[in-house]
């Protein structure tokens, strides 16, 4: 954890130095500005009369204040992006201190009917995303909770070749997290790929030369009327018909204008991210694969983006009067830009969502590898087609701080059930969210908190935290077996046997002990008969009996002493069967009894 948080505490320290470099360049050039202003108000003054200075000098002045706007406008983006990426690694820094309260929790993403994600706090407070989320745009955002929540158990090696090859290159990922937070954007990616595959062209095929002759026109009756050979009258006529024709559309225009300016700031953020991803030389064949798919034969896709942007910029001009008007009334250019983004619609529709699926790819793998990155003394698990499921070594919880982490060896073969008893507290939920985590972990491609990890990759499905339900009238125990047919139905379609790591958490709560000692019976042979693979943990030693008759269950535990008056616990996974039990000595112990 040393290096990593060396290395922001560096970097940190480096864009402090930058900024404050830039923030003296920023004072000098505002007091520069000032003095071209008031040298161009003193033109004024004391040349008014003389035009042969007046001019020349005046133009001088206008350019290098033009200029120094322009400079300063650079500066500032500089000093916001230093700003940013100071940002970005105090948080890192944070984050190794073990302080995540400031960064998303991803509550969207909670889902109670799905396979694993809600029994194991992946999303919340204090959560696995809360901890790993870096992402910088919305859809990024979604593909990294994709990630961790879609089981998906191919090309585990594949992601974790593109995972290490990012992790490598952390300067590479803060300029694009910097590069991706600076711009603000108003809709969702999703949202404009939409507005783009669903428009209706509405403007003429003449329009693509008309706004030409229309200006021309313009520019001819100007300088007619300047020179006295037509009236004022005719320009003012002219002045009509060009609104005219504009006013033909306006109402289209701007429905078209209102769409397109949400989409500006995106386009904008987009191009100058797919700059980044086009021009770096990746080593893994995921990363590299994603590059292809954003070139084009003729341009790259940051240059199109780029000309796109600046075609909305342009339109966005349509907000000031003198060009609203002036510019409508003699050169039609409202139909102009609105012919040209219609054009580039056109060509670049079909293409634009999978450029913005590459975005959100490498924004949701920035995430990964920058958790890799921090964890070094995490291990990739290495992935085989062995009987064993996973052999761990010093397996542990990453969420769990290093100080106060207990760590497990574990082993467990394909089609093996783990029944697990031991006393309150002692351990037994941590390590059922910890083999989870750990699996949720190697399929997404990340390293694991082990200092080794063999694994066949495995789908996992849970039942861990069951609630009842008031608004849909069902009970606890109603609500925890439609939980139970879930996994049933999972692990049982024709051609999965095997494929699912099942993990139960004390199985039929919400009834009798005798009625709970058959039926969790009854369902552990269900289970077993399914081929699958799992941990079962339960306060009821009578299910422990099952192991003598099924070769497949096997008894550990979590043990509990009590030493002088006081609860002590190693949280050491241990084989056997608990003895000790510790609720009547709680009871006593807090005055309850």
């Amino acid at each position: 954890m040393s290096q990593p948080l060396q290395f922001y505490i560096a970097e940190k320290e480096f864009f402090e130095k930058e900024l404050s470099v830039i923030n003296r360049r920023l004072t000098n050039s505002s007091i520069l500005r000032l003095i071209v202003f008031c040298s161009i108000i003193g033109i004024f003054y004391f040349f008014y009369s003389a035009t042969n200075i007046l001019i020349p000098a005046l133009i001088i002045d206008v350019v290098l204040f033009i200029y120094l706007v322009s400079k300063h406008t650079d500066l500032n983006h500089k000093k916001s992006k230093l700003e940013t990426l100071i940002s970005i690694n105090q948080t890192e820094i944070s984050v190794l201190n073990g302080n995540v309260s400031d960064l998303d929790m991803g509550n969207e993403y909670e889902d109670q009917s799905h396979e694993f994600s809600y029994d194991i706090d992946l999303f919340g407070k204090g959560s696995f995303f809360q901890y790993l989320n870096r992402t910088v745009i919305p859809s990024g955002k979604e593909v990294l909770a994709t990630t961790i929540t879609a089981n998906h158990i191919l090309n585990i090696e594949g992601k974790q070749e593109a995972i290490k090859d990012l992790s490598e290159r952390p300067k590479w990922r803060q300029n694009f997290s910097a590069t991706g937070s600076l711009v603000s954007v108003e809709i969702a990616s999703k949202q404009i790929v939409h507005w783009l595959k669903e428009h209706d062209r509405f403007v003429p095929g003449g329009m693509r030369f008309l706004p030409i002759v229309f200006s021309l026109i313009s520019l001819s009756i100007f300088t007619l009327n300047y020179f006295g050979i037509v009236p004022l009258s005719v320009t003012t006529i002219w002045f009509f018909i060009g609104l005219g024709i504009t006013g033909a559309y306006l109402k289209k225009i701007n429905k078209f204008y209102h769409n397109a300016n949400k989409a500006k700031d995106t386009f904008r953020q987009y191009h100058q991210l797919l700059g980044l991803i086009e021009t770096e030389d990746f080593a893994a064949k995921i990363l590299t694969q994603k590059q292809q798919e954003i070139k084009t034969k003729s341009k790259k896709a940051s240059q199109i983006f780029l000309d796109f942007s600046k075609k909305l910029d342009a339109f966005d001009q349509r907000n000031n009067m003198l060009i609203g008007v002036l510019a409508n009334a003699f050169a039609l250019r409202d139909l102009q830009l609105c012919y040209k983004i219609e054009q580039w619609i056109s060509m670049y529709q079909d293409q634009v969502e999978n450029w913005f699926e590459v975005i959100a790819f490498y924004d949701s793998q920035n995430a990964l590898a920058n958790y890799a990155f921090n964890h070094p003394d995490h291990s990739f698990p290495k992935i085989n087609t062995d009987d064993f499921i996973i052999t761990a070594n010093s397996l542990g919880h990453p969420l769990i701080s290093e100080a106060k982490r207990v760590n497990n060896n574990f082993t467990i073969n394909g089609e093996e059930f783990f029944i697990i008893t031991g006393a309150n507290m002692a351990g037994k939920s941590t390590f059922l969210r910890t083999v989870s985590l750990s699996i949720i972990m190697a399929n997404a491609g990340l390293p694991v908190c082990a200092t080794q990890y063999n694994y066949r990759p495995i789908k996992l499905i849970t039942s861990m935290r069951t609630s009842d339900s008031l608004t849909d009238d069902e009970s606890y125990f109603f609500s925890e077996l439609k939980r139970l047919k879930f996994i049933i139905d999972e692990v049982n379609p024709e051609g999965k046997d095997g494929t699912y790591f099942i993990i139960l958490d004390e199985i039929l709560k919400g009834t009798n002990s005798t009625d709970k000692a058959i039926g969790s019976r009854k369902f552990v042979e269900r289970l077993v008969m399914s081929r699958s693979t799992g941990i079962i943990a339960t306060h009821d030693l009578s299910l422990c009996e099952i192991s003598k008759e099924l070769s497949e269950v096997k008894n550990y535990y979590f043990d509990a002493e009590i030493e002088n008056d006081e609860l002590h616990f190693d949280y050491t996974f241990k084989e056997g069967i608990c003895k000790n039990m510790n609720a009547s000595f709680l009871l006593k112990k807090m005055d309850i009894i």
